[in-house]
């Protein structure tokens, strides 16, 4: 359903019948470590995450970033190792034995 408190008109998984079901009966604006994300919009309330009604929240994870985040990227920290694909084939034929 559409929104019609926040972002009215814009899509709403949160909006029923008898209004708004999230915490509070509002999104909520965003915290400080949104700022510059790609998925922030101006609200009737302030600017707002498009995608996430309550930023806060979503910043709390074990990683401290927000998996909606356009603006923060995890690094990724990957084995410099090389691998041989010959002794890698050999492997994978073992263990299909």
């Amino acid at each position: 359903m559409q929104c019609q408190t926040v972002l009215p008109g814009a899509e709403c998984t949160f909006w029923s019948k008898t209004g708004c079901g999230f915490i509070g009966n509002s999104c909520q604006t965003i915290v400080e470590a949104c700022e510059g994300c790609e998925r922030i919009v101006e609200g009737t309330i302030g600017k707002v995450c498009s995608v996430a009604p309550g930023p806060q929240q979503k910043w709390l994870n074990p990683e401290g970033l927000c998996n909606f985040a356009t603006h923060r990227k995890i690094e990724v920290k990957g084995s410099d190792a090389k691998t041989n694909p010959l002794k890698a084939s050999k492997k994978a034929s073992a263990k299909k034995k």
